[in-house]
């Protein structure tokens, strides 16, 4: 009768002879040999020790650890704390009695809102299947609904409290910036909230949430809170994007006019101090020039006093050296004469010589 081995295909491939046997038989086969030198007889000796070499091979495996160069591992012994860990390669002690866990310390974590990023691969990003359209419903203080969308950028400051203190501290934290997020949008208006109030939203909730994760010590630093998109309800989105473009038109128009001012102000009140400065100066002018001739004529009185006649013909004498220069015709009149007498014009002669 054959055996089923020749008839399973599996002998020598020319199909002749005795069949070849496999590399797993070989394999199986000498670690068949290996036991029977171990444990010779089935004696209890060799069951020892290849007790000893399994519990060997799973220590020096359960042994030792890497933690990864932005992370630290948190050692627990027999469930209690012992130190953190800082990157590397470390030893632990094995079979279960310490336990390492690693935690992502110098890693921005995020979590978000509303939306998924594609292909995310970040466990600590969006802990479970979430209903995003609910994250976003929220009621401004002004009783109308708006879908709002942002996202949270944290980091685990520290690991002892994320581990230890809070159970699922991820979960706990999407809670309070979904609680913190609502309070805050729910304090002012859809306009404020949609248009000009972004900065000042994200700004307040980042404050409150880095409160209440201190105040519940899930250690965790919060970094940003960026608001993504702010969007009114499908039913009046068109009436919301219409009031939208009438406040960017206001504000454009307000920008251009306060261009506009800051333009013909300034240069008006330029305009008015060198107005100001001149009539200044024209008022001292006219004041020295007063007070200057009041002088003079004070002078002259005292010396008119004194001497009538030579002053009055000293002044008459400087008045003739004054206006006779600039006087081209001149005409003598006597009156002993019954006709005007020319007189030679040696100026204009002088002048016409070459």
């Amino acid at each position: 009768m054959p055996s089923r081995r020749g008839n399973g295909g599996r002998g020598n491939p020319w199909g002749s002879g005795r069949p070849a046997p496999s590399e797993f038989e070989s394999a199986v086969a000498q670690g068949q040999n290996l036991l029977r030198q171990i444990m010779p007889s089935g004696g209890r000796r060799g069951i020892i020790v290849l007790v000893v070499l399994g519990l060997g091979a799973i220590g020096a495996w359960t042994a030792y650890y890497t933690v990864p160069s932005d992370s630290v591992a948190v050692v627990q012994r027999f469930g209690k704390y012992v130190m953190n860990v800082p990157p590397g390669l470390h030893f632990k002690l094995p079979l279960g009695i310490d336990s390492a866990t690693i935690v992502p310390v110098k890693r921005q974590l995020k979590q978000e809102f509303g939306f998924t990023t594609p292909g995310a691969a970040d466990l600590y990003q969006s802990p479970r299947p979430r209903d995003g359209k609910r994250e976003t419903e929220m009621v401004t203080g002004d009783l109308n609904a708006a879908l709002v969308e942002w996202v949270v950028q944290y980091r685990i400051s520290d690991p002892v409290k994320f581990l230890f203190e809070v159970r699922e501290p991820s979960e706990t934290l999407r809670y309070v910036s979904e609680s913190v997020m609502r309070e805050v949008v729910g304090d002012r208006t859809v306009d404020e909230v949609i248009t000009i109030g972004r900065q000042e939203i994200e700004s307040e909730a980042l404050t409150k949430m880095q409160e209440l994760s201190t105040k519940y010590e899930m250690g965790f630093s919060i970094d940003q809170v960026q608001l993504k998109n702010i969007n009114p309800p499908q039913p009046v989105q068109e009436s919301f994007n219409e009031v939208n473009q009438a406040q960017q038109e206001k504000e454009k128009l307000i920008n251009e006019a306060r261009r506009d001012y800051n333009k013909v102000v300034p240069l008006a009140e330029g305009e008015k101090d060198q107005r100001i400065r001149e009539a200044d100066g024209y008022r001292l002018k006219r004041i020295n020039e007063a007070e200057g001739d009041v002088a003079r004529f004070s002078a002259l009185l005292a010396e008119y006093t004194k001497a009538p006649e030579v002053t009055r013909r000293r002044i008459y004498i400087e008045t003739l050296q004054d206006v006779l220069p600039s006087i081209r015709s001149k005409i003598i009149v006597d009156a002993q004469i019954r006709s005007i007498l020319p007189m030679l014009n040696l100026d204009s002669q002088m002048g016409e010589r070459p």
